[in-house]
């Protein structure tokens, strides 16, 4: 995820990123580019087309389908952004629910049990990594903390086998009575949530856009692109080059960021910085327990 500052205007608008949809767009603008120099060249220079030929009707089209297109993009884009808001926020209820789970721990266990302690300070954080990774469909045996004993099964959801060690753990407690009924419940609550927000973050990405709603949006966009400048070059001559590759960058653009934060575990530019945040709950974990 790219931190900025939201106050610098120039700095937006003169830097180039990663994610800055120039970029990828660039290749299409020259190829449109020589699209609409075609175009204008045949109408104006080649086939001498008067101002007030039919093709000119074609502007009246443009201004209708203009409102339709945006009113998909907002949609397109609003959908988009409430999936990446959606991941953010589970991703802050895993952060406070592993502060909560290491509070409770670090209070109810004795302080002598110096074993069960060092247990969980590694696996609650080994449980945001490997969901971290899970998301991206990885598995980094170097991101998790080894534990004596415990061997995971990368083919197998990790997740869910980290889950299950602590829980197992929680219940050997509480048969050697460090745990009373009460705490052991207490505790199943902040486990069974850890559930819950990775069912949840698995639901956002295995769940796209409707594939014929992006290809109607996509296709939508490139023939109201394509026939602009049959219409428009008696008005603006060689200068609807620019104009057309600027509305092609707009209407473009807008589709490309809605593709880009729709799936936010992933590394692009502005995914969810979900390494940060798991490094952040190892680091208050360890400072509690």
């Amino acid at each position: 995820m790219i931190d900025y500052n939201p106050k610098v205007w120039f700095t937006f608008i003169f830097r180039f990123h990663k994610a800055d949809t120039v970029r990828k767009l660039f290749p299409m603008f020259i190829a449109l580019s020589a699209y609409c120099a075609l175009i204008a060249f045949l109408e104006l220079e080649l086939l001498h087309l008067s101002p007030n030929s039919d093709l000119k009707q074609i502007t009246l089209i443009h201004s209708l389908l203009g409102f339709v297109i945006s009113l998909l993009l907002v949609f397109r884009t609003n959908t988009a952004y409430d999936r990446w808001w959606e991941g953010r926020r589970q991703w802050g209820s895993l952060v406070n629910n592993s502060r909560n789970l290491a509070i409770k721990l670090g209070a109810m266990l004795p302080v002598s049990n110096t074993a069960s302690r060092e247990f969980f300070r590694i696996m609650i954080p080994n449980y945001a990594f490997a969901m971290k990774n899970h998301l991206r469909n990885t598995y980094k045996a170097d991101e998790l903390l080894p534990v004596a004993g415990v061997q995971l099964d990368p083919d197998k959801h990790v997740p869910n086998q980290i889950a299950g060690l602590i829980l197992a753990h929680v219940h050997e407690l509480y048969r050697q009575g460090q745990f009373t009924g009460e705490q052991l419940l207490t505790i199943n609550l902040e486990l069974q949530s850890f559930t819950d927000i990775v069912g949840a973050c698995e639901r956002i990405r295995n769940t796209p856009i409707p594939f014929s709603y992006s290809v109607f949006i996509k296709k939508f966009i490139f023939f109201f692109v394509m026939t602009l400048p049959l219409g428009y070059v008696f008005t603006l001559h060689y200068l609807v080059i620019p104009v057309v590759v600027f509305i092609f960058y707009v209407l473009a653009s807008l589709e490309l960021i809605a593709e880009e934060i729709e799936d936010p575990f992933g590394l692009d530019a502005n995914d969810l910085p979900t390494d940060t945040i798991s490094a952040n709950i190892r680091k208050h974990v360890s400072e509690i327990l």
